[in-house]
């Protein structure tokens, strides 16, 4: 079994200790390691297309993690409410969202949007003051947004909820029999409780949408995302700047995800 988890983890580091290494690389071929250097990663860091994917990758993924996490945190502390039928639908819904596949999640949120705006455009024209354009609702930033919020939201509530489980009950119990409001209990001891775990979502969210690239695709229309700009370069050939990209895109990610693991341990120990 130690010889088989060992292969594992070799065929799925591997390709990625690869392009770290070739990230380095002097030569303009990926493929051909000429010499240490690291000029690749000043020359992607320079590329004015590059840093405008990482702009609105940066601003999707930190307006979806806020949105995915105040929706989340609310959503997973009215569940709480919720028992019988009622309750195991909620969480069938939930966990299905994070297990549908994301091509299926992009096309039908396509699909959905596509429709919606056939039918609010049209309205829009005709409600408009005659001689004024009327906006024209299409694929953007918002939808963008709106996609990774609806995927995104069922992790953070997931992870909330779970926090909220293994709360000490005897504190909300306390804190009613003190006459405190019930906006004083959520204010004083239920949100400094979950807070880690509001935390770790938030940065998971923010993880998840910022290296999205199958939704992204479908909805994200003329806005192009770091991981889009990344896929369009690939298909006219991988050089060491894309493994600059790509190292540096890793390198945060793994940051973020090892920050929200510590942050969830902490959590877990605070509440035994």
């Amino acid at each position: 079994m130690r010889l088989y988890a060992i292969s594992v983890y070799l065929f799925l580091y591997i390709p990625i200790g690869v392009i770290a290494v070739f990230s380095f690389n002097s030569g303009r071929h990926a493929s051909q390691f000429m010499g240490f250097s690291t000029k690749w990663y000043g020359k992607a860091l320079s590329n004015p297309f590059v840093m405008d994917a990482l702009e609105t990758s940066l601003i999707a993924a930190f307006l979806t993690a806020c949105l995915a996490a105040s929706l989340g945190t609310m959503a997973a502390i009215a569940l709480q409410g919720v028992s019988g039928w009622l309750r195991t639908l909620f969480d069938a819904l939930i966990y299905i969202a994070v297990m549908i596949p994301g091509i299926v999640i992009g096309i039908a949120t396509l699909i959905a949007l596509v429709t919606v705006f056939g039918w609010v455009n049209p309205m829009l024209a005709a409600l408009w003051p005659e001689g004024a354009a009327a906006p024209q609702l299409n694929m953007g930033m918002g939808t963008l947004v709106a996609a990774h919020t609806m995927f995104t939201m069922a992790l953070v509530i997931i992870i909330v909820r779970a926090r909220i489980a293994g709360m000490d009950r005897s504190l909300l119990e306390a804190s009613q029999d003190l006459f405190a409001t019930p906006w004083g209990t959520f204010r004083q001891v239920t949100l400094p409780l979950i807070a880690p775990a509001i935390l770790a979502g938030f940065l998971l969210s923010f993880t998840f949408s910022f290296d999205d690239f199958i939704i992204a695709f479908f909805v994200a229309g003329s806005e192009t995302t770091l991981p889009i700009y990344i896929f369009s370069s690939i298909r006219r050939g991988v050089t060491p700047e894309i493994n600059a990209i790509g190292t540096m895109v890793m390198a945060a990610s793994l940051m973020l995800l090892v920050i929200a693991q510590i942050l969830l341990r902490r959590g877990a120990a605070k509440s035994g």
